[in-house]
């Protein structure tokens, strides 16, 4: 049993210290150009002004789900 465990504490040491050197470079610098930054740019721009709109919406549907509620309740105390 104690055999084992030191080949297996040996195989476990000898992976641990291969598994770096199949890392992926990273000696080469982002070399794109100026018009791939600006279509991003121009991406991000788009789901941000499709999200404003969005976001309005849900606050107007919370707030008349909110009033609806109260209105409900507001009913319910005066029939009781």
């Amino acid at each position: 049993m104690e055999k084992a465990r030191i080949i297996l504490t040996t195989l476990a040491l000898s992976l641990a210290a291969v598994t770096p050197a199949f890392a992926a470079s990273s000696t080469r610098v982002y070399s794109s150009g100026v018009l791939v930054l600006v279509f991003l740019g121009f991406c991000a721009l788009v789901v941000v002004a499709q999200l404003i709109p969005a976001i309005t919406t849900l606050v107007g549907m919370l707030k008349g789900y909110a009033e609806n509620r109260n209105r409900e309740t507001a009913e319910t105390k005066t029939h009781n």
